[in-house]
């Protein structure tokens, strides 16, 4: 389901027609586009700042996202009580995942959608409210039927479509698993900083993003890959083609399944989610290991290794796998080298003031 186009970027800082209709601003900021020619569709992520206090329900509205997704995106506890009605805090940094299609030959994200409050503009829609992550022109294109006469005066309530920028390029980074996050240019940002924030090169961003120089400035958007563990699911599973970005979480399979991605060399590791309550069977079967159980028995030869593991969302089912190995020696706990989750947002807030995640 997730077989994507080739790796192929392109920035458009100067062709007039097609800048004015595609992923453009009028201030010729520039943008990555990938080309695509067919329907598939991949993971991925907007980096988004707050522009006021919103609750967690209230963000993921804005994007139309599972809270819980977009909770678990950014490494925060979905176990805390009444999580979905916490309040963040304006200017927090967030990673928003949504999906990413082919739309009219390049890649975009056409899932989100946004109700006109009064005195909303397009340019105060596109700016203020989602960050300049597009223009009031590409939400005009957007919407035809709309009867957007004059992009100054909407009538409220108007359902918007809400085009997003996103690339999937084959969730690869060198030949690494890799989700992309479409990134907005700050003031103070300098690609060298960008690319040490997220743990990449000065060189793969821009190969990536097809950059001349080195030079960005406020208002471009980037696709920055980070690396991520990649499921091996059937074609066939729901979930097929899940991917997670390193250090953060993601919940599949109807949320009763968590799966994480630590830092460094592990693997995808899967477990109950917090939440679930109504699941079908997470125990492996002829064990009695349940899924995400890991046991391990040094011997003279090595060390054996057993471990339950998560195959996919099969027909609303959870599938499980048994495996077992000798290894020259027992591995450490793959599950304690990812970003533990926080308790709280706010605790959350307080964390990335010092912390990149």
């Amino acid at each position: 389901m997730f077989k994507m186009a080739s790796r192929n970027a392109f920035t458009i800082p100067i062709f007039v027609l097609y800048c004015f209709t595609t992923f453009f601003s009028l201030t010729t900021s520039k943008s990555t586009i990938e080309p695509c020619s067919n329907s598939d569709t991949c993971s991925t992520l907007v980096g988004y700042t707050l522009y006021t206090d919103l609750k967690v329900s209230e963000v993921a509205s804005l994007f139309s996202v599972d809270p819980i997704s977009l909770l678990l995106s950014n490494s925060i506890d979905i176990s805390y009580p009444d999580v979905e009605n916490h309040i963040l805090p304006s200017q927090l940094f967030l990673k928003i995942p949504i999906p990413c299609s082919c739309v009219d030959g390049i890649r975009k994200s056409s899932t989100t959608s946004y109700k006109t409050r009064p005195s909303d503009t397009l340019a105060s829609i596109a700016t203020a409210v989602y960050g300049g992550l597009m223009s009031a022109d590409q939400i005009n294109e957007a919407n035809p039927d709309a009867g957007i006469s004059d992009p100054s005066v909407l009538n409220v309530g108007t359902k918007l479509n809400i085009p997003l920028p996103c690339t999937c390029f084959n969730n690869s980074d060198n030949n690494l698993p890799a989700i992309y996050m479409s990134y907005v240019v700050k003031p103070v940002d300098t690609l060298s900083g960008i690319a040490a924030r997220y743990f990449t090169t000065l060189t793969d961003l821009m190969n990536m993003n097809q950059l001349g120089s080195p030079a960005v400035k406020e208002g471009d958007i980037l696709a920055i890959p980070l690396s991520a563990c990649a499921s091996k699911f059937p074609k066939y599973a729901l979930d097929y083609g899940l991917f997670v970005p390193n250090g953060s979480y993601a919940i599949t399979a109807s949320h009763c399944v968590q799966c994480s991605c630590g830092p460094g060399s592990c693997d995808l590791y899967c477990t109950p989610a917090s939440l679930a309550v109504s699941c079908s069977s997470m125990q492996c079967r002829s064990s009695n290991l349940m899924l995400g159980n890991v046991t391990t028995q040094q011997s003279s030869a090595g060390c054996n290794v057993t471990s339950c593991s998560y195959g996919g969302f099969v027909n609303g089912s959870i599938t499980t796998w048994l495996s077992s190995s000798l290894q020259p020696r027992c591995p450490g706990k793959c599950q304690s080298s990812v970003v533990p989750l926080t308790t709280s947002p706010l605790y959350f807030v307080i964390m990335t003031s010092f912390v990149v995640i």
